[in-house]
C-alpha cells in the first residue's frame, strides 16, 4: 500500500481526473466518478479484487439508503410541474407579498419551488410567469431573472429533498431532519443576498421581457389550478414528518418511548415521509389515468435514475478514499491548518467552479470530507449538519458557462452572456460567501 505524501498526489490526480473527464471530454459524471474510484484504489496499491468489492459495497450501500428517497422526491417535483401546482405556489406568494414587489415575490417563489424541484426545471416552469410580471411592472428582466434564479439556487443546494443535499447528508451521516431545518434557515439569508444583488446591482442592466402572454392570460391557461393547501401539502408533509421524528429522538423524549414514538420513527423515516408526500400529490390531479399513474411516475423514475447512479458512484469514491487510507492521511495533514468548517466549502467551490454541476460537487466533496470530520472538529451530530451546509454553500460558487443552469437563466431571460455573468455568476458568488459566513456563526454558537 502506498503511504505518505503520495496519497495526497493520488487524491489530487483523482479530482483533476473527474473535472477533466466531465468538463473537457463531456464524460457522464457517473462514469467519471466510477473511473476515479478505480484509479484511487489501484494507484494506492490495493488488491484489484478488493478495489472492485469496495466499489460495489460503497455503491450498493449508498443506493440502499437514499435510492427510494430520491425517486419519491423527484416524482413530487414532476407532479408539481405537470398539475400547475408550482404556479399555485407562485400565485399564493404573489398575493401575500403584493404586486408592487415582484422581485421579492420571485425570490420567495424560487426559495419554495426548488425544495422539491431542480433549479433548472423550476426556472423553466416559472419563466413565463417571470416574464409576464416583468412586462406588467416594468421591472427589468435582469432583476427579475436574478431574483428568481438566486432564490431557486439557495434551496437547491441546501435543502432536501433536492437530491444534492440528500446525497451530501447521507455521505456525511447527518440527521436529515436537522439538515432540512438548518438548511431552511441558512437559505433565508442566502436568498436575501441574492435578492439584494438583483435589486441593487442587476437593476442597472435593462433587459426587456419577450412575453406574448400577460399574467392574467397565463393564469387563465390553467382552468383548474390546484388549491394552495393541495399544492403545499406534498412539499410540507414530508418535511413535517421528518422533523417530528428528529424531535422524538431528543434526549428528553418529548413523545415518550411507547407507541407514539414508534409511529413517528416509522412515518418520519425519510423514505416513508417522501412516499407520503408522493401520495399527497394525488389530490392535485383532476383525473387519475394511465398518463398520470404510469407516464408521470415514469418521468420521475427516469429523471431520478441518473441522480441515483451519480450519488452511488460518489459513495464508491468515498469508500475507496477510506479503504486506501487517503482520508486518514489527508486529515492528519490538514489538522495543523485549522481550516475547520471552511475546508468543505473550499473543496466544493473548487469542484463546482471547475466542472459546473452543483450536484456532483455536493456528492464528491461530501465523500471526501466525511472521514475528516473529526480532524475538522465536526464529528458531532450538529457538526455533520453544518458540514453539509458548508458543502452546499461551496457548491453555489460559481454558476458560469460550464453550468447548464447558467444557460437556462440566460436564454429564458433574454440576457446576453456578459450580462448573465455580471448578474447570475456574481450573484451566486455573493450567495455562497454569505452562506459560509452564516454557517461559521452557527458553528461558533452551536459547537
Amino acid at each position: 500500500m502506498v503511504q505518505g505524501p503520495m496519497l495526497l498526489v493520488i487524491l489530487a490526480i483523482a479530482i483533476v481526473m473527474i473535472v477533466v473527464l466531465i468538463s473537457r471530454f463531456k464524460v457522464h459524471a457517473f462514469l467519471a466518478l466510477l473511473l476515479a474510484s478505480f484509479f484511487v484504489g489501484i494507484a494506492a496499491g490495493m488488491n484489484p479484487v478488493e478495489v472492485s468489492k469496495t466499489i460495489m459495497k460503497g455503491f450498493g450501500g449508498t443506493a440502499e439508503r437514499i435510492g427510494i428517497v430520491i425517486i419519491a422526491g423527484t416524482i413530487i417535483g414532476v407532479f408539481l410541474e405537470k398539475t400547475g401546482a408550482a404556479l399555485t405556489l407562485a400565485e399564493t406568494v404573489l398575493r401575500v407579498v403584493g404586486p408592487k414587489r415582484p422581485a421579492l415575490a420571485m425570490s420567495i417563489i424560487g426559495y419554495i419551488t426548488s425544495i422539491p424541484v431542480f433549479c433548472d426545471s423550476g426556472f423553466v416552469i416559472l419563466s413565463a410567469l417571470n416574464k409576464s410580471l416583468s412586462k406588467k411592472t416594468g421591472v427589468s428582466m435582469a432583476t427579475m431573472a436574478t431574483a428568481l434564479a438566486t432564490g431557486l439556487y439557495a434551496t437547491h443546494t441546501l435543502v432536501p429533498p433536492t437530491p444534492g443535499p440528500i446525497a451530501a447528508a447521507n455521505n456525511l451521516h447527518a440527521d436529515l431532519g436537522s439538515v432540512i431545518f438548518i438548511g431552511l434557515l441558512v437559505a433565508i439569508p442566502v436568498t436575501i443576498a441574492g435578492y439584494l444583488w438583483a435589486t441593487k446591482f442587476a437593476r442597472h442592466y435593462e433587459v426587456l421581457a419577450e412575453s406574448s402572454v400577460t399574467y392574467e392570460e397565463l393564469m387563465e391557461q390553467y382552468k383548474h389550478l390546484p388549491s394552495a393547501a393541495a399544492a403545499f401539502t406534498p412539499l410540507l408533509l414530508p418535511i413535517i414528518l421528518i422533523a417530528l421524528k428528529s424531535v422524538a429522538a431528543f434526549p428528553g423524549q418529548p413523545f415518550g418511548a411507547g407507541a407514539l414514538k414508534a409511529t413517528l420513527d416509522f412515518i418520519g423515516e425519510p423514505m416513508v415521509a417522501l412516499l407520503f408526500g408522493m401520495f399527497a400529490c394525488i389530490p392535485l390531479v383532476p383525473k387519475l389515468n394511465e398518463e398520470v399513474m404510469s407516464g408521470w411516475v415514469g418521468t420521475g423514475l427516469k429523471d431520478s435514475a441518473a441522480i441515483i447512479m451519480i450519488t452511488a458512484a460518489g459513495g464508491s469514491l468515498g469508500a475507496l478514499l477510506a479503504a486506501s487510507k487517503i482520508a486518514d492521511y489527508l486529515g492528519s495533514s490538514l489538522a495543523t491548518l485549522n481550516l475547520g468548517i471552511f475546508l468543505p466549502f473550499l473543496i466544493a467551490a473548487a469542484l463546482k467552479t471547475a466542472q459546473g454541476s452543483s450536484t456532483v460537487a455536493l456528492i464528491t466533496t461530501s465523500a471526501i470530507v466525511y472521514p475528516l470530520l473529526g480532524t475538522l472538529g465536526l464529528a458531532s451530530p450538529m457538526g455533520a449538519v453544518l458540514a453539509t451546509m458548508s458543502v452546499g454553500c461551496g457548491a453555489m460558487i460559481v454558476s458560469h458557462a460550464n453550468d447548464s443552469y447558467f444557460w437556462v437563466v440566460a436564454q429564458f431571460s433574454n440576457m446576453k452572456v456578459d450580462v448573465a455573468y455580471k448578474c447570475q455568476t456574481l450573484g451566486t458568488l455573493v450567495q455562497g460567501l454569505t452562506g459560509i459566513a452564516v454557517i461559521y456563526v452557527l458553528k461558533v454558537a452551536l459547537i
